[in-house]
């Protein structure tokens, strides 16, 4: 058959699909990742896309970084060519992504910008769309939260002192009624487990993988309650 044909992707199945997405990821070969969904697309739906092979493509990729048989550029890469992927699948002014809880992402008091990258860039990727804070501090947070409605918001640390402050950033929030779920990660939590209930947040991300999984159960968590009310 034609490799070319817009019918050859499933002609070989979901599960080839994503081993041959993840493979043109791995290879930095933007120009084939988009050729396979776009004949992908033909067949199925942008979301489905997105959650049955994107995801699950960018989730071997990080799993290969873990066992160090990936390189982190190639992690960094795979984010940024999936993103412009995701944008071209639903563009920002999507009803499905308007429809999403509004995240926020943020450096908390430290000067690293590296893993909060990588968690932005795998959530765009998803067909999430995080407002990207940089650098901040604990007051500013308080503040763009209340202004900006912001519901889910994602804390990168480096240093201890940096992640202690979220328990006074909690409080602060509860304190002005803002209802907003932390979500953190960063060294000091993969350092101790429990720090990130001992600080007063929502959850712990261990990894960008991690976050999307998180920021989902969180979305999912929401349009039950809102079905219950």
């Amino acid at each position: 058959m034609e490799r070319g044909s817009e019918d050859w992707v499933f002609m070989a199945g979901q599960q080839n699909l994503v081993e041959l997405f993840e493979q043109a990821l791995l290879a930095v070969d933007s120009l084939e990742a988009e050729r396979l969904l776009t004949a992908a697309s033909h067949a199925v739906l942008p979301m489905q896309l997105i959650d049955e092979v994107i995801a699950p493509a960018l989730e071997r990729v990080g799993e290969k970084w873990e066992r160090g048989t990936a390189a982190l550029s190639q992690v960094y890469m795979s984010g940024r060519i999936c993103e412009r992927l995701v944008d071209k699948l639903l563009p920002p002014e999507s009803p499905v992504r308007t429809l999403r809880p509004k995240l926020a992402i943020v450096v908390l008091e430290d000067f690293h910008f590296l893993g909060k990258n990588l968690v932005k860039s795998a959530l765009r990727a998803s067909g999430f769309d995080p407002l990207d804070w940089g650098h901040a501090t604990l007051e500013e947070l308080v503040n763009r939260v209340r202004t900006e409605a912001i519901e889910v918001l994602l804390i990168s640390t480096l240093m201890l002192p940096s992640a202690l402050k979220i328990k006074e950033l909690r409080a602060k929030l509860d304190a002005a009624g803002l209802a907003v779920k932390l979500v953190v990660g960063g060294a000091p939590f993969r350092f101790d487990p429990q720090l990130w209930r001992e600080v007063g947040a929502d959850a712990c991300g261990q990894n960008a993988l991690e976050a999307i999984e998180i920021v989902r159960g969180l979305l999912k968590t929401a349009e039950n309650g809102k079905a219950q009310a």
